[in-house]
């Protein structure tokens, strides 16, 4: 076997020299294993892919290598320079490369990526066209031990027999495949070696090929599945930059790095775009071969960076800020070639956070660079514009970008998805808004077509509602000739208007777009179709009618309107305010057409003749009926309504309604109209002009039209401040009950209704006989009474004060009915009367002073005539005569205590039977005093009824149960105790539902 490289004499001296220093043995196994182990664990591929380049660039021919992976064994062949005794012994040399004088070798710097093999073999052979060598982890520990070295022996001990495969060669037999110079062959270690060469090989990419200028050509083939990576700048947009520093750079940029780096002065910087946007990138920084630095942009990056130790990382210090700028400006040019052949550069641009140390520093430098870069294509000629230069209007889009380009300077498209890069270059921003405001002093001479194409384009953002806010103010040119800024309420010409009404409100500032300028875009800005209605709504005829009776050319006004209302009069709903037009009554005179009546009709005949004029005949036959009355012209009485009223600020549509303000004073939570609201109300107009004789046809008139109706008998909900509701009458009942007044002088309200309850008419007015022909809900709400529940808080005060009258005779069946009528009311007069009327004997009943007068609410206390009069009722309705009269309870004024203890005795058991509620037990008493007055019965306040008489226990046994209605059954018992079978037998009917007799 040859040895035409001179392996012995290297394997002479390296042994050599361990012997004599068993130290230096230590430092090579120490150093091969950092590399091994370390920065070169997982880069044998590109390594080797490396070392072909450098051998193909050597030898000056275009490199090739194939990577052969089969039965574990992994086989590299490149083209190039073979290999020499030169290359031999800086492979077994750590740190000391061949290529220290090679100025093609620009990527493999540092001679040692061989030692990569290492983290798959321990028996790596190279076959050359000029030899071949290997190298043997074995046969390096069996030329160890031959050294017979008692220090080495124990050095290798401590390593667990671990000792550097790469500094012993020795000789090989083989040649490399057919058309390769050199082969390496790597005998795998283990699967695990397997398996991350098979990795290694499968993540192999094209930016191998463009860190490798050298090789033209990488072939895989595993396992019979070849891949082939060619002409990658096929795939790729590239920018390169390269040089040489000059001898005041060198001495400044590399001071601090290795003496064989710095005799090596050159750099070079490529940039990589994939053309496929679908490809992936790398994501990290290769200097130019993989590092694990991290890369955020949307390219890759290869450049000379100095690397630590490891090779995994790029060195800190002044070369790397130096590439770090070279690498911007190329980044900077490769944008530019991009933009100038047409491509969307924005996406390039860098935005977001930095990935790392690196990262952070090539995109700080980049953004310092592009803002000086022509890359941006202006929407008027496509032409590049530094972003400096460069302006953006925001929230617009293409079609509105290209009616503003002519405007604005240096204007370029903005997508959504650009904003954060064009704010990353400083592109200037342009508030839509702001430039809205501009537009009509820019543009101010331009016909009314350009306005239209200016909505156009429009068209796709008035669908954002925050875009159609920014576009309030947007100019509109005017059929008048006027440019009036803001697209809100401007109306756009219709076809259902009588021809030369627009012409006619225009002189009174309505707002009508030029035909030439309509576009629909407006209408979705805010613009109304010149309808009956929105003309109408329209404030600068709102401001016309108005004032229409000190118009120049009030005719002009009322025509105009006149003839829009007549073209749908249901427009007109709702739009009070038209009833100040003014029109012509019948003798001429221009009178407010909410104090016209139209000739013949009910208005006419019911409202002052003072107050109210004939329309004018000629009005009424060119315009119509329909018309005139839904300007306010009467034929009937009118209504106005409102919703959502404020009874601290009542709206306008409501001003004229006669004593409105007392109305809502009176209905206030509390008497404080301040936050309380009123949701829907409705009311009738004009009722102070209505003549006195002519109310019996007015109320037929409430009745019969519905509105009018639900304007008179309809409630109000009023909401106060504290969102509690309350029920109040209307306005139209309210100012019938408080202002109608019957011919003698005294309210319609307040007086029996024609069906009333005959006890409770006995003390109230009679009613006209007319109002038996209204309906009774009418009748109800014009404040007739039909039964107490109708009375307000002055009809009660009426009727107790009739009832309080000495010289009126009151049955106690009528009293007491009114009674239990009184007791459950809510209005209360202002002040208690000071006289009532009390029970007396006889059936009859007395009037008393109130200080003389106590609510009995139990039966027993009316045997204690000592104390006064008394007024009847029980449980609420009691305590509600108590507080209507102001009276005390009986139990107030006395103690109702029981003199004495009685005898306490059973009490029978067929009385239990009938009444099973009565207690067990009663006390007997031979005389029963209560309070020292002597009585029949009593109910203490424990429940336990005492009694002196059987009348007098059947009552205090019934009452004591909570059976009051049973004490006739009880005395009927006690009395005739042969009775029993009897009431036994009819009490089992007391609860059984019967069918009806008939």
């Amino acid at each position: 076997m040859s040895d035409v490289f001179g392996t012995a004499g290297i394997r002479e001296r390296v042994l050599a020299g361990w012997r004599a220093a068993p130290v230096r043995f230590r430092e090579d196994a120490n150093a091969e294993e950092d590399l091994a182990l370390g920065g070169y664990l997982d880069r044998v591929v590109v390594e080797l892919a490396q070392n072909a380049a450098d051998a193909a660039a050597r030898a000056g021919v275009p490199g090739r290598v194939r990577f052969s992976f089969r039965d574990a064994t992994l086989v590299v062949a490149n083209t190039g320079t073979p290999l020499s005794a030169e290359g031999v012994e800086s492979l077994a040399t750590l740190r000391a490369s061949a290529k220290r004088d090679e100025a093609d070798s620009a990527v493999g710097r540092f001679g040692v990526g061989f030692s990569a093999v290492l983290g798959v073999t321990d028996e790596p052979v190279i076959l050359s066209r000029t030899g071949g060598i290997r190298f043997s982890r074995a046969d390096t520990a069996a030329a160890v031990a031959n050294l017979g070295s008692a220090e080495l022996e124990t050095e290798v001990r401590r390593r667990d027999g671990h000792v550097p495969a790469l500094r012993l060669p020795f000789t090989a037999e083989g040649e490399p495949p057919e058309g390769y110079d050199t082969a390496v062959i790597l005998p795998l270690r283990d699967e695990a070696a397997a398996e991350l060469v098979r990795r290694l090989l499968d993540e192999a990419d094209d930016a191998l090929l463009l860190a490798l200028p050298g090789l033209e050509r990488i072939e895989f083939d595993v396992d019979g599945a070849v891949r082939v990576l060619a002409d990658a700048e096929s795939r790729w947009h590239v920018q390169r930059a390269a040089g040489t520093f000059d001898e005041d750079d060198r001495e400044r940029l590399l001071a601090d790095r290795p003496t064989e780096e710095r005799a090596r002065p050159h750099w070079s910087v490529l940039w990589a775009v994939p053309r496929d946007p679908a490809t992936a990138l790398p994501g990290v920084v290769h200097a130019p071969t993989p590092t694990d630095e991290p890369l955020s942009l949307s390219a890759l990056l290869l450049a000379t960076f100095p690397l630590d130790p490891a090779r995994r990382h790029v060195a800190q210090g002044p070369l790397t800020d130096r590439l770090v700028q070279e690498a911007a400006v190329a980044y900077a040019e490769l944008l530019r070639n991009r933009a100038e052949h047409g491509a969307d550069t924005l996406p390039l641009v860098p935005t977001g956070l930095a990935a790392g140390a690196v990262d952070r520093a090539l995109r700080d430098a980049i953004l310092a660079e592009l803002p000086g870069t022509p890359l941006i294509p202006a929407v008027e000629d496509r032409s590049l514009l530094r972003p400096r230069d460069a302006v953006v209007v925001e929230g617009s889009d293409d079609a509105f970008n290209a009616v503003l380009a002519p405007i604005v300077r240096g204007l370029v498209r903005s997508g959504r998805h650009d904003r954060t890069a064009l704010d990353a270059l400083g592109v200037r921003r342009l508030d839509l808004a702001e430039l809205v405001d501009q537009l009509g002093a820019v543009a101010e001479a331009k016909p009314p077509e350009w306005w239209r194409d200016v909505y156009g384009a429009l068209s796709g953002m008035v669908a954002d509602p925050l875009l159609r806010e920014s576009l309030g103010t947007l100019p509109v040119p005017l059929a008048d000739g006027r440019l009036v800024r803001g697209v809100r309420g401007v109306l756009l010409p219709g076809h259902d208007l009588p021809a030369g009404v627009l012409a006619t409100f225009g002189e009174y500032g309505v707002r009508v777009v030029h035909p030439e300028a309509v576009h629909e875009s407006l209408e979705r800005l805010g613009a109304l179709s010149a309808s009956p209605r929105t003309l109408l709504e329209d404030s600068a005829v709102r401001v016309a009618v108005e004032h229409s009776a000190e118009a120049d050319d009030p005719e002009g006004i009322t025509e105009a309107v006149l003839a829009v209302v007549a073209s749908d009069p249901a427009q007109a709903a709702g739009l009070w305010w038209l009833s100040d037009l003014v029109l012509r009554d019948a003798d001429g005179e221009l009178v407010p057409a909410n104090a016209l009546v139209v000739p013949g009709s009910e208005a006419e005949a019911v409202l002052d003749e003072e107050e109210v004029a004939a329309v004018d005949r000629a009005l009424l036959e060119r315009y119509g009926l329909e018309t005139l009355e839904a300007v306010g012209v009467l034929s009937t009485l009118g209504a106005v309504s409102a919703s959502d009223v404020t009874l601290d600020e009542l709206p306008e549509s409501l001003a004229d309604l006669d004593g409105i303000e007392d109305w809502a004073d009176d209905i206030a939570p509390d008497g404080s109209r301040f936050g309380a609201t009123v949701g829907e109300l409705s009311a009738v107009r004009d009722l102070d002009w209505i003549t006195d004789d002519a109310w019996p046809r007015v109320f037929e008139l409430l009745g019969s039209s519905p509105e009018l109706r639900r304007a008179l008998v309809g409630q109000v909900r009023v909401v106060g401040p504290d969102d509690r509701a309350h029920g109040a009458p209307s306005y139209t009942a309210w100012w019938i009950r408080e202002r109608v007044l019957c011919p003698d002088g005294e309210p319609l309200a307040g007086r029996a209704d024609p069906e009333a309850d005959p006890v409770l008419a006995n003390f109230l007015d009679e009613a006209p006989e007319w109002t038996g022909r209204l309906d009774p809900e009418i009748r109800t709400a014009v404040g007739l009474v039909r039964e107490v529940a109708d009375l307000d808080s002055e009809g009660v005060e009426l009727l107790l004060s009739r009832l309080a009258d000495p010289e009126r005779v009151v049955q106690e069946s009528a009293i007491l009915r009114l009674w239990n009528q009184l007791g459950t009311l809510t209005a209360y007069p202002a002040q208690a009367p000071d006289r009532v009327r009390v029970l007396a004997d006889g059936g009859v009943t007395r009037v008393v002073g109130a200080g003389e007068a106590l609510v009995a609410d139990s039966p027993m206390w009316l045997e204690r005539t000592d104390l006064g009069g008394f007024v009847v009722a029980s449980g609420v309705v009691a305590d509600g005569l108590g507080d209507l009269l102001d009276i005390p309870m009986a139990q107030e004024v006395a103690a109702g205590k029981i003199d004495g203890e009685g005898t306490a005795a059973d009490v029978p058991q067929i009385v239990r039977e009938l009444v099973p509620q009565v207690p067990d037990t009663w006390w007997e008493h031979e005389e029963l005093t209560v309070d020292d007055v002597e009585v029949s019965w009593w109910v203490n306040e424990d429940g336990e009824p005492h009694a002196a008489t059987f009348n007098g226990l059947a009552k205090a046994l019934a009452w004591a149960a909570g059976r009051w209605d049973q004490r006739h059954v009880i005395l009927a018992i006690l009395t005739d105790p042969t009775r029993a079978s009897e009431l036994l037998i009819d009490a089992a009917f007391d609860s059984t539902p019967t069918d009806d007799p008939s």
